[in-house]
């Protein structure tokens, strides 16, 4: 197939979601995702109504102030300062935690904390969220933040045998999935400010991928563990797809900060992600399989194919020279972008997405957590980062 044909389908798509996820996606959340007290809502409820009586996940807020930030750098808000203070004072009055970044999990409608735990999962996206409001407004405050959040982390949380414990409570299985936002939040550290101390940090994720996540004789990447890193007996069996997508390109961009060659991980996990996730009615991205491709959960989340046009971008800038795989790379992120716009927007209000179709691709959740949004943005950032370089 001709390139430019292939890249014409790629930004065909590429504008139709610029103008859904900045012009009618971003403006709802704007006008109607934030309280009074300053904190993001949790989602908006099927028939598109914010949701007030829903509790409120702290990771929440963090996602909400990386997609603040982003919106900033689109012009998508000018107001971008202005909300991020809103969710930091909210933070400030409700939550029992004087250390920004390392806060309790979970609180209720009423902003009173009901879950007292601290969660290594959320203080990955603190991290990345003080990234960037570094990167965008030169915030030297979040920056310090992220300093001393990552000290609270190796002092409270370092777990055996490399990487950190799930939290400060107690837990029957270690994951991946933090690691994994870690390894993201390192690199945008790293990007934000070139300190080599956040690409150390991201070196010792990739050291926990190559020797503990990567299972290279099954091809895929495994998600839960012992305390000690053996493959957890109850779960071990569970692949995620969309996980493996994340990987391709999060390892392909810790391959360009590094040098580190990922060449041969990302096109396993590529490879292996589409041949067993992969529903073949519907073109959409299991939410989770068995190594060997047996359906676990026939439901089909959308953040994974938001994963899947990131994976899909990467490998196009690894094998820049072979056309014949550049090509297909090309056209499987135009297919996914453009399958993405197909199945999630929502089918009767323009500025709201779905969540989740089902066994049958019907909707099964019509509401619109905050939570997707950082997905939506961040995949916003790779495709346009690649249509520039790519039209320069």
């Amino acid at each position: 197939m001709n390139s430019k044909i292939n890249n014409c389908r790629l930004v065909e798509a590429a504008n139709a979601y610029d103008h859904w996820l900045g012009q009618q996606v971003f403006p709802v959340w704007l006008a109607n995702g934030f309280e009074a007290s300053g904190a993001s809502i949790e989602t908006f409820t099927a028939h598109g109504h914010p949701d007030l009586r829903s509790h409120k996940r702290i990771r929440v807020q963090a996602r909400q102030m990386f997609c603040v930030c982003y919106g900033q750098t689109r012009g998508w808000t000018d107001s971008g300062s202005d909300i991020l203070h809103g969710i930091d004072s909210f933070l400030a009055n409700s939550t029992e935690s004087h250390s920004p970044g390392f806060y309790p999990t979970i609180l209720n409608a009423e902003n009173q904390v009901i879950d007292t735990s601290r969660d290594l999962y959320d203080c990955a996206f603190f991290l990345l969220a003080y990234a960037w409001r570094y990167r965008v407004f030169h915030d030297l405050h979040a920056l310090k933040n992220a300093h001393n959040l990552i000290n609270i982390i190796e002092h409270l949380l370092k777990g055996s045998r490399g990487g950190w414990k799930e939290g400060d409570y107690a837990y029957q299985v270690r994951r991946q999935n933090p690691h994994m936002h870690l390894f993201e939040a390192f690199m945008a550290l790293y990007e934000s400010t070139r300190d080599a101390k956040w690409l150390a940090y991201a070196g010792e994720m990739f050291a926990l991928f190559e020797t503990v996540f990567f299972d290279e004789e099954a091809a895929v990447l495994r998600e839960f563990f012992t305390d000690n890193w053996q493959p957890d007996p109850a779960r071990s069996h569970v692949i995620e797809p969309g996980h493996m997508m994340e990987w391709v390109w999060l390892l392909y961009k810790y391959g360009s900060l590094s040098g580190k060659p990922v060449h041969k991980y990302c096109t396993t996990l590529y490879r292996q992600a589409l041949k067993i996730g992969l529903c073949k009615s519907s073109d959409l991205l299991l939410d989770a399989v068995t190594a060997t491709g047996e359906v676990i959960t026939g439901t089909k989340r959308c953040w994974p194919m938001t994963e899947w046009v990131k994976a899909a971008l990467a490998m196009t800038i690894l094998f820049p020279n072979e056309k014949n795989k550049s090509h297909a790379y090309v056209n499987d992120a135009s297919n996914a972008l453009s399958s993405l716009m197909r199945h999630y927007r929502h089918p009767e209000r323009a500025g709201h997405y779905i969540d989740r179709r089902d066994e049958k691709n019907n909707i099964l959740d019509a509401s619109m957590p905050a939570s997707t949004l950082y997905h939506l943005c961040m995949t916003h950032n790779e495709v346009f980062n690649w249509l520039r370089l790519r039209c320069q």
